[in-house]
Order: C-alpha cells, then sequence, then structure tokens
C-alpha cells in the first residue's frame, strides 16, 4: 500500500511548504524508497500556463509539455525524477473532468456537488498517480507526497482539504501523514517569537477535520525552546512533533535539518515503513545518495571564490520567475567550486529611454552589466525590454564577454547580429513588430493564433548537432554527442530564409530539429561563449548533475572553457 504524506499551509502563502516537501522526498528516498510528488494549486486555471511569472513565478515545463507550477521544478531536483502533467492538479482541471462526466451522463442523473463528487474525483487522481510507475523499471512508488497549495481556511483550497480530510479513512491511519507548515514570525524590538499564528492556523485545520502529525514552524531564526513547548501543548502534539525550520544559507541544508531533527525515526514508526521490502541496490542507491547530498550541502559552505553572472530579463522584480534559471547557474558554480552572484537587470532599465527618466537607475544597470562575469539573457514574452536585451547582446559579442541566451535569448543574439554584422538595420522579431520588413524571428505556421493555452511548441524534443560540428564548444559540453533531448516552451523560431547569411558571418546554427528547418542551438565563431539555445536546458538542472550550458558558461565566466 502507498504511504500519503501531505503538506499543508497556513498563515501565509510562499511559506515554503515546496521545499518542505521536497526535502521530505529526499530523505525518505535515503532510505531507498520509491517517492513521486503531487502538487495541488486551487486556482480555476487548468494549468499555469497562461499566467504571468509575476504573479505565481516561472512556469515550469515537465517532458510531456505540462506547463505546471515550480514547485514541481522543486520536486524533480530533489527528488532526481521526471513527473507529468498529472502530478499537477488544479481546480480547473478538476472541476473540467467532473463536467465532462456529468455531460456524458456518468452520475446517472444525480445532482452532482462538490461532497462526493469533485471531492471523488480529486481522491480518485491521487490514486491514479499514486500507482504511476515512477521510470523504466515499472517501480510503483512507495511513497505520494503532497503539496497543499495556498493556505488551509481560502474558500479554493476547500473541496481539496475536504477531499484529504475523506481520503484519510480511504487509505488507513498508518498510510496517511499530514505535514503542516506554519509561520513562527519574529516581531518586537527584542525579537521575541509568536506562536499565536501557528495556534489560530492548526484551529483551522483541526476544524476542516485534520489533524497534524508534524508542525514544520518556519522563521527567521532557531526556535526557543520555549516557544516548542508552547507550541506543542496548545497545539496538542507530542513535543517532538513540532519541527523548527528556521533560515538556512541554503535549502540543501533542510534535509539535513528534518533530519537532525528524527523526522526519518518519525516516519518509521508513524507509517511502518520498516513493513515494506526495499531491494539491496536500492537502499544502497539510498546511502549513496544522502553521502551525495550532505557533501554537496557541506561544500556549500566552504566556497570563497565568486562568479558574477548578469541576468538581464524582463521579470527581474520577482527571482522566482527565474527560479530554475538560477537553480541552474547555481548547480554549475557549484560545481566548479564558485558561489554564484546574480545581478538582476531588468532589461528595460538599459534602454535609452531610461536614461531620460531615471539617469542614476540606467548607470546602476549597466554598472552590473559591465561588471559580471558573464551574461544571460532567459525566456519571455512580449516587446517590453526587448531592446536592452539586444544592447546587452552586442555588449556581450564585441566585449568577448560570455553569454548564453535561452529561448527568447537566443532570438535576441540572432536579431542582434543580424543588425550589426549582417547589414540589417531593421531586423527584429515578428513577436514585437508583426509588420517589419526584416523578420529574422517568426511566428511558427503549425501554432494556433486564436488559442494561447497549450498550444505552444513544447516538451521533450530531439536536437540534431549537425556534421562538422565535432570541434564545436557546445558539442564537447555535450560529451560530444550525436544529437539530445531537451524541453521546450515557445511560439517563435529564427527564421530559416536568413540562416545561410548568418553562417557565412559567423553565427553557427550548430543544432537543429528532426527536418533541419527548425533552429536549436546557436554559436558564434572567434568568441570563448556566445551560445543560444531556443529550448529551455534549465528544466531539467539537478544538484549533482549540472546542465551542460549553463556549466560552459560559467566555465568561460571563470576563465576555464580550454579546460574542455
Amino acid at each position: 500500500m502507498t504511504k500519503y504524506i501531505i503538506v499543508s499551509g497556513g498563515v501565509i502563502s510562499g511559506i515554503g511548504k515546496g521545499v518542505i516537501a521536497s526535502s521530505t522526498g529526499t530523505l525518505l528516498k535515503s532510505l531507498g524508497l520509491g517517492v513521486t510528488a503531487i502538487k495541488i494549486d486551487p486556482y480555476l486555471n487548468i494549468d499555469a500556463g497562461l499566467m504571468t511569472p509575476l504573479d505565481h513565478g516561472e512556469v515550469f515545463v515537465l517532458n510531456d509539455g505540462g506547463e505546471v507550477d515550480l514547485d514541481l521544478g522543486n520536486y524533480e531536483r530533489f527528488l532526481d525524477v521526471e513527473l507529468s502533467k498529472i502530478n499537477n492538479i488544479t481546480t480547473g482541471k478538476i472541476y473540467s473532468e467532473v463536467i465532462e462526466r456529468e455531460r456524458k451522463g456518468d452520475y446517472l442523473g444525480k445532482t452532482v456537488q462538490v461532497v462526493p463528487h469533485v471531492t471523488d474525483a480529486i481522491q480518485n487522481w491521487v490514486e491514479r498517480v499514486a500507482a504511476m510507475p515512477l521510470d523504466q523499471s515499472d517501480q510503483k512508488p512507495d511513497v505520494c507526497i503532497i503539496e497543499l497549495g495556498g493556505t488551509v481556511g481560502d474558500i479554493e483550497s476547500a473541496p481539496f482539504v475536504e477531499a484529504m480530510r475523506q481520503f484519510q479513512f480511504r487509505v488507513g491511519h498508518d498510510n496517511f501523514c499530514l505535514i503542516h507548515v506554519s509561520l513562527v514570525p519574529v516581531v518586537g524590538s527584542v525579537g521575541e517569537q509568536k506562536t499565536k499564528p501557528t495556534q489560530m492556523s492548526i484551529r483551522d485545520l483541526r476544524g476542516a477535520g485534520l489533524t497534524p502529525d508534524l508542525i514544520a514552524c518556519r522563521s527567521s531564526k532557531p526556535l526557543d525552546d520555549s516557544v516548542a513547548s508552547k507550541i506543542s501543548m496548545f497545539c496538542h502534539v507530542a513535543p517532538e512533533q513540532v519541527l523548527a525550520v528556521h533560515d538556512v544559507s541554503s535549502v540543501y541544508h533542510v534535509p539535513i535539518l528534518l533530519r537532525e531533527h528524527g523526522v526519518v525515526d518519525f516516519f518509521r514508526r508513524r507509517l511502518n515503513l520498516d513493513a515494506l521490502s526495499i531491494p539491496d541496490e536500492r537502499r544502497l542507491a539510498g546511502e549513496k545518495l544522502w553521502e551525495d547530498w550532505t557533501r554537496l550541502a557541506g561544500s556549500y559552505e566552504h566556497l570563497h571564490e565568486t562568479v558574477t553572472i548578469a541576468i538581464v530579463g524582463k521579470y527581474t522584480n520577482l527571482h522566482d520567475s527565474y527560479i530554475s534559471v538560477y537553480k541552474a547557474l547555481e548547480h554549475a558554480s557549484l560545481a566548479q567550486k564558485r558561489k554564484i552572484q546574480i545581478n538582476w537587470i531588468d532589461a528595460s532599465d538599459l534602454e535609452p529611454e531610461t536614461l531620460k527618466t531615471n539617469p542614476i537607475k540606467y548607470h546602476e544597470s549597466w554598472q552590473n552589466v559591465c561588471s559580471a562575469n558573464g551574461i544571460l539573457v532567459p525566456g519571455g514574452f512580449g516587446s517590453r525590454g526587448i531592446e536592452g536585451m539586444i544592447m546587452a547582446a552586442k555588449w556581450a559579442r564585441e566585449h568577448k564577454i560570455p553569454y548564453l541566451g535561452i529561448c527568447l535569448g537566443m532570438q535576441i543574439a540572432v536579431i542582434e547580429f543580424a543588425r550589426n554584422v549582417c547589414a540589417m538595420p531593421d531586423a527584429t522579431s515578428a513577436e514585437v513588430d508583426p509588420d517589419t520588413k526584416t523578420p529574422v524571428v517568426v511566428y511558427m505556421p503549425e501554432i494556433s493564433k486564436t488559442h494561447l493555452g497549450g498550444t505552444m511548441r513544447l516538451g521533450l524534443r530531439a536536437t540534431l548537432f549537425q556534421p562538422g560540428t565535432e570541434n564545436s564548444t557546445v558539442r564537447k559540453l555535450y560529451d560530444n554527442k550525436s544529437s539530445v533531448d531537451e524541453r521546450h516552451r515557445h511560439r517563435y523560431e529564427v527564421n530559416p530564409v536568413h540562416v545561410e547569411t548568418f553562417e557565412e558571418k559567423g553565427l553557427k546554427f550548430i543544432g537543429r530539429d528532426e527536418t533541419g528547418e527548425r533552429m536549436e542551438i546557436v554559436e558564434l565563431d572567434d568568441h570563448p561563449y556566445f551560445v543560444g539555445a531556443q529550448y529551455h536546458p534549465e528544466y531539467i538542472t539537478r544538484p549533482l548533475k549540472p546542465c551542460p550550458l549553463f556549466n560552459g558558461l560559467i566555465l568561460a565566466s571563470i576563465g576555464k572553457i580550454d579546460t574542455l
């Protein structure tokens, strides 16, 4: 029987449920258990694809093309698994399924209600995910971790909370465990830790019919013993069920912190994990995973040299908009024994208009670009900030500064090259100006222009290295493979009409799709590292396995790209 661990949250959203859920999964995986994860998002959207990154952070893309919440990226990175769109449940998906069944007549004339029809649909969905094999070995998960988005007490999440209340009886006490994540704010000049918000949150949780097995108390500093005792007393749990999860230097320390609090032993007892049969091979793999993880977390503390990368983007006001990009840079820099320093730059601040309206911001932004060891232009949509990105790419090309362009960032590199090297001063993207006379980036013909949701070129697709690219830096980073599979998310592509002109001038399209017509990887001759990728390599980064393209950017930025 699969074990289910629910992670709920109280007081405020964005409290760290995703990291605690991922860290819990890492601990269980270190025992040799197979772990999968589900994120429940109570919003009415079918998926995250059409949400602004400034609202919910990055839209994460899965192998099957699912556009999902960024927490699924956390799960994949921590657990080193590949999830699918079914692992992300939204209110939109559930209601869509229930309404479709009602239209088919599946409910046999009954009045369709939130209870039991919607709550049953939620529980059935969870069980379907828990029955899906983890990998090619057909191994089914031993544990399914379910993160309940939002906060307990929200109107939107009420059907999911009720579904979990019912679910605990469906699967049985020994197979259901709940971690409630709450905030313990530090207030006043003396830094007093307040427990009342947690008490109220637990009261709401119990009022909904759920009892916490562990209370993870988030605070900016370690929890005082007296505060932990007070939470234990007033929330009706044993002292060992109160976890102090204070801010740490990196998320890689969170599993270690939980283990030190005895979480593994608690799960052994509460979920009777010792009754599960774990093959020796998986047990040994789990032990090695934990050794590697603790080494990674320890190495983070002993790094003194830094490498600075300027991220020139559209959504830099919310860093979670580029969380996978940040993690990919962090993983690559750790592999090269460096700490990553990010200069976050809004591309609009590099444009001449800002010089007139806010000259201080303009000069600060350019100072951050010029002082960086490398420049990265990530993905994005729309016309805002495009000219600023083009200027950053021009600086990188002309001054031999390592540059990595991802999706839109690759298109920016092509536009800049067309304008300033190929004598195409009007070159731009059809996304910016649909009526441009020189469209070097065009709308893909097969993409719908009437429906935006789920209609992009999405998911895992093959990129083939072209003949004669054996000495390419990018191909060396990919261990000289003939092709690579990477995740995509785009509507626009480089116009194949101009490719021959670009290549004659030194901008080589070394990677293309299976047809040879769609440009996937671009690399500039006579430059330390000027690379663009139409795909999103950051989506498959892992703490212990950094992305090749990000590894190349860091190597070039610290002057070691020639060591390949």
